[in-house]
């Protein structure tokens, strides 16, 4: 039986069909510990709500969210390890680009980062779309690979677009002031 096929459960449904639905696949612990710390690394007392070091490190303007955003690109790569379909490679990396172009925002983006947590939702998908075991996530395929070079290629211009705009901004305010 293959690993695919022990992945499946089968669940009776609201109508008393029975169902096929994927259960969610064990991954890698560093790739879950990536996400812990990108997103919930720390806790606040009493409240309970967590926040991890892409709200601290985004705290460095312009650096800060572009690094977080590399982490982040190791969790959409093991995506084509796990053999997720593009679709939801691409729902991946759109909750990247969204916590890029939010999180960079000055102060109200480092909170954005606090409560979006892109990586959580990230490995989430990773989970329940991944269609092979963690032991045979070696490799992907090269279709898969070429899809999210795509989509890191288009983050990237979205980051230089950004730097641009932003670069922009602040030459129309220093000549406000000269």
């Amino acid at each position: 039986m293959s690993s695919r096929a022990m992945e499946r459960v089968r669940t009776t449904g609201a109508r008393g069909r029975e169902l096929e639905r994927a259960r969610p696949v064990e991954v890698e612990e560093s790739l879950d510990q990536l996400s812990r710390w990108m997103d919930g690394l720390f806790r606040i007392p009493g409240v309970g709500w967590r926040f991890g070091l892409d709200a601290i490190i985004g705290l460095i303007p312009g650096v800060g969210d572009t690094l977080t955003s590399l982490a982040s690109f190791y969790i959409l790569a093991a995506g084509v390890r796990y053999r997720v379909p593009k679709i939801t490679l691409l729902r991946m990396g759109f909750n990247i680009g969204i916590d890029y172009v939010l999180g960079s925002v000055p102060l109200v983006g480092d909170l954005f980062d606090a409560a979006w947590k892109s990586n959580q939702m990230n490995m989430e998908l990773l989970r329940r779309r991944a269609t092979v075991s963690k032991e045979e996530a070696r490799k992907g395929r090269i279709s898969d690979w070429l899809f999210v070079g795509l989509i890191i290629t288009a983050l990237i211009a979205l980051l230089i677009g950004s730097a641009a705009v932003a670069i922009y901004l602040l030459s129309l305010v220093i000549r406000q002031f000269t």
